[in-house]
């Protein structure tokens, strides 16, 4: 019986990841399309801070579902089981994951300054200071990652293939000292840190609102919305926390049970294949869950963006970009609020400014 719950438990993930790579692909690559050209009404920081994600959690796919957990159900014999692979991919795959996970730190952080800060509202605004920090997330990201490519080492295994033992080399973990403190410091910085970081910071961004919003009285709130204060920032609320709470909530199973598997269970005698064990079914599960977080943020944009959906049908259905309504509470109290200060710009047309209720000052 459980020899046969341990065959369907395989034969599951042989068919998730494959289909994780045909579906997660084409979508990374559409979600940097949408997002690059055709905009969807986001901040240039936004545009930028997303696009990048769209591209590493593309590599992460590429490198992680396909190269190494697909091929490893589907072939006897990966290419990467060999000499210099198995320490290339390794550099490869923690260098896609910690750029990742901490474009989605970073990204937070920046939100909860620009919200509260104005200093740092000038100062992040501009689209060349997240262009390098976003350069600087992934090249520190891989230079992090270096490490990685000496844990593993290629060794000889006796192995059972199509009823005959065959010794064929495997890249397996080099237990070590040496590769249990950079797997721990991997551990946490590519999943612990990185969590607890999201989350503080999405609260204090949730708190910022909330107050905010008590500077307007709720008639104010409605003429500059147009709606209902309360679902106004229910709605800003889930589009600033979307990506970043979807990230905490599938990564979170990974981090707990790696963790457990390197404490508990760390030890050459602990059988990681063995699907009879709970903890190494609870570990499959939860890096499903994982690699699912590379390829859900179309799936969130398109759920949560109505201006995202918006493109996405008119991109469907080859129809050309719609012109933004336009009204002049758009063009007079949002420019108010407008939480980005823009040069001044000549012009051949005369602006005429008016003041009303001037009051006498003695």
């Amino acid at each position: 019986m459980e020899e046969t719950s341990a065959a369907v438990f395989v034969t599951v993930q042989k068919i998730y990841y494959p289909l994780l790579c045909i579906m997660g692909i084409p979508a990374n690559l559409f979600t940097f399309y949408m997002i690059c050209f055709r905009k969807c009404r986001m901040s240039n920081t936004a545009v930028i801070y997303l696009s990048c994600l769209a591209i590493v959690d593309t590599f992460y796919v590429i490198w992680v579902i396909l190269v190494d957990l697909t091929l490893t159900f589907w072939i006897v014999q990966p290419f990467w089981h060999s000499h210099p692979w198995c320490g290339i991919l390794g550099f490869l795959q923690y260098g896609s994951l910690y750029s990742s996970s901490w474009i989605v730190v970073v990204f937070t952080i920046e939100r909860y300054l620009v919200l509260s800060s104005m200093a740092a509202r000038q100062h992040f605004s501009q689209p060349w200071v997240t262009k390098m920090t976003c350069m600087a997330i992934v090249l520190v990201s891989h230079l992090v990652s270096v490490p990685m490519s000496w844990i593993n080492i290629v060794t000889p295994v006796n192995l059972t293939v199509e009823g005959e033992n065959t010794t064929l080399p495997r890249c397996r973990y080099r237990n070590h000292t040496y590769s249990t403190v950079v797997v721990w410091m991997s551990t946490f910085l590519s999943g612990g840190i990185p969590i607890v970081l999201v989350t503080i910071f999405n609260y204090l961004i949730g708190f910022h609102l909330c107050r905010a919003s008590n500077l307007f009285t709720k008639e104010e709130r409605s003429i500059m919305s147009g709606r209902s204060s309360r679902g106004t920032l229910r709605r800003t609320i889930l589009l600033l926390g979307t990506v970043s709470v979807a990230f905490v909530v599938l990564s979170l199973p990974r981090f707990v049970t790696y963790c457990i598997l390197r404490t508990k269970y760390n030890h050459e005698s602990f059988d990681r294949n063995d699907y009879s064990l709970p903890i190494n079914v609870a570990g499959d599960l939860a890096n499903m869950l994982q690699n699912l977080n590379s390829t859900t943020n179309f799936l969130l944009y398109t759920m949560v963006s109505r201006r995202f959906r918006q493109e996405l049908l008119q991109v469907l259905t080859c129809k050309a970009r719609a012109n933004e309504p336009g009204s002049l509470l758009t063009h007079t109290t949002m420019k108010v609020f407008s939480v980005v200060n823009h040069r001044a710009s000549p012009s051949s047309s005369p602006v005429t400014v008016v003041l009303t209720a001037l009051k006498k000052r003695e």
